[in-house]
């Protein structure tokens, strides 16, 4: 299994997919996974992709096969970008196309602001709106309710709202097992950190090409209220896709993953 030191604490576990010609000089497509779950996220936008991109898919420091992190690890939205930087320079990648997907629809944003010189596109599907007051509100009951009861709970509460009513159950009791790995410990202070991070002053920076996609009643924010932010990014387009998950790229991953490969062939530097 591959893993890199991005830190004295941190064992960082990621994959790379390249099935493109050896002889042919490819993009690569940095894929960032959202919260509760790892870099298996994404297996059913590989095919889609990894013909025409090398595709480099890491576990979130404390997510999946990386280090778990102590409920009281200072976290900071550079901490986890600079995971990330450190990630691409050991792969001697400069720049690359970013996705991020849920909470990382977030990172991935203040990502594209703060080291824009390494980002070609960028890719936001299902995510939280830039500021997120609702969470910041519900902040003490979420940590109360993890410390009493775990993840797995939680996560089958909320799986409707997350995957929508047209996803098939078998793929619902995958999801709450897969995400119900996640360590309580990292997820307390991610909680209490990152999903909370405000990035309207991140939007405003965005300059490369941007894909947004959503659904029509995703509970993360209406179409109005996406189309508010994405809007304020010069050139960048919105895609709204019929149905009433969040988590758009699990619940309709062919779809975007098709449309993301579409559109980073269109914005190629």
């Amino acid at each position: 299994m591959p893993f890199f030191r991005s830190a004295p604490e941190l064992k960082m576990y990621y994959q790379v997919d390249d099935f493109t010609d050896p002889w042919s000089q490819s993009d690569t497509i940095l894929l960032l996974h959202g919260n509760y779950e790892s870099s298996a996220a994404w297996f059913r936008w590989i095919p889609h992709l990894a013909r025409q991109f090398r595709i480099v898919r890491p576990d979130m420091r404390g997510f999946g096969a990386s280090t778990p992190m102590p409920r009281d690890f200072p976290w900071t939205m550079n901490i986890v970008i600079d995971d990330f930087i450190r990630l691409m320079d050991m792969l001697k990648i400069d720049r690359f196309h970013l996705v991020g997907a849920k909470i990382s629809g977030i990172i991935a944003r203040a990502f594209a602001a703060r080291r824009g010189e390494r980002v070609q596109t960028l890719t936001v599907a299902g995510s939280p709106l830039p500021i997120r007051q609702d969470k910041r509100d519900q902040l003490t009951a979420r940590i109360k309710d993890l410390d009493e009861n775990g993840v797995e709970p939680w996560i089958r509460s909320s799986m409707m709202g997350r995957l929508g009513d047209a996803f098939p159950a078998e793929g619902y009791e995958w999801w709450i097992q897969f995400m119900s790995r996640t360590a309580v410990s990292t997820e307390i202070g991610f909680t209490s950190t990152i999903s909370c991070t405000d990035i309207a002053d991140d939007i405003k920076r965005i300059t490369c090409p941007t894909l947004v996609i959503t659904t029509e009643q995703s509970l993360l924010g209406s179409t109005e209220q996406n189309k508010a932010w994405q809007q304020s990014i010069p050139g960048s387009k919105l895609l709204v896709l019929p149905g009433n998950s969040y988590h758009v790229a699990v619940s309709e991953a062919e779809k975007c993953a098709i449309a993301t490969r579409d559109f980073i062939l269109d914005n190629r530097a």
